[in-house]
């Protein structure tokens, strides 16, 4: 028996420095791709950066911008004229903005308001529904009254559009403060009424009156 397992020994004693030499040449053919791959990824980085730093730079510079597309170079009387172009053009918009308001207001108490009032329609709270809206009718018309009258000077440097809202600003304030603080209230009462089929068909048949 000894006879027999003395040839096992020698053989395992054989095999061992070859296994050693093979897991260390595994181990170090790993490491090697692990470092080489680090090194790969690093120098793709550090690519990445100097690729982006030279882009960031062409940005950055003036050259990097294509003469084309630079805005020429008015002189003084140009660029006035272009100015009061944009100015006439923005006072304009304002107006008609304020004519649309002003028409949608006078329009919602005409065929709404007016005619919910005079229905006399139980548990119907129409100021609380509608709140100051004829303040805020009368405040419009007055600062559209105002635009209109400054818009037909000549020449849009004497269309002072500026000094009329700080001539408003203080009962405009104060109309639109009540308005929006009754805001949620009227919206409350809105979801209510909604619940209430005879109330809410008086006020579709209004707004179909309205469209």
């Amino acid at each position: 028996m000894e006879g027999a397992a003395a040839p096992k020994r020698r053989t395992l004693g054989f095999f061992k420095p070859r296994l050693y030499m093979s897991e260390r040449r595994r181990t170090d053919t790993i490491i090697a791709q692990g470092e080489e791959e680090k090194a790969s990824n690093l120098r793709r980085s550090q690519s990445d950066r100097s690729e982006y730093s030279q882009r960031l730079k062409a940005k950055m510079t003036p050259h990097a911008i294509p003469e084309a597309s630079a805005t020429p170079t008015l002189d003084p009387e140009e660029q006035r004229e272009h100015m009061m172009r944009r100015r006439l053009k923005i006072i304009e918009e304002l107006v008609q903005t304020e004519k649309d308001h002003f028409r949608d207001l006078d329009l919602c108490i005409t065929h709404v308001v007016q005619p919910l009032r005079e229905k006399q329609i139980e548990c119907l709270d129409v100021d609380g529904l509608f709140s100051n809206i004829e303040s805020v009718h009368q405040i419009s018309a007055k600062l559209l009254s105002m635009l209109e009258y400054a818009v037909t000077e000549d020449g849009p440097e004497m269309q002072m559009i500026g000094e009329i809202f700080l001539q408003i600003k203080t009962p405009l304030e104060e109309v639109y403060k009540i308005y929006c603080y009754h805001h949620d209230d009227a919206n409350n009462l809105l979801e209510m009424y909604d619940k209430d089929e005879e109330i809410r068909q008086h006020i579709r048949n209004q707004i179909d009156v309205l469209k």
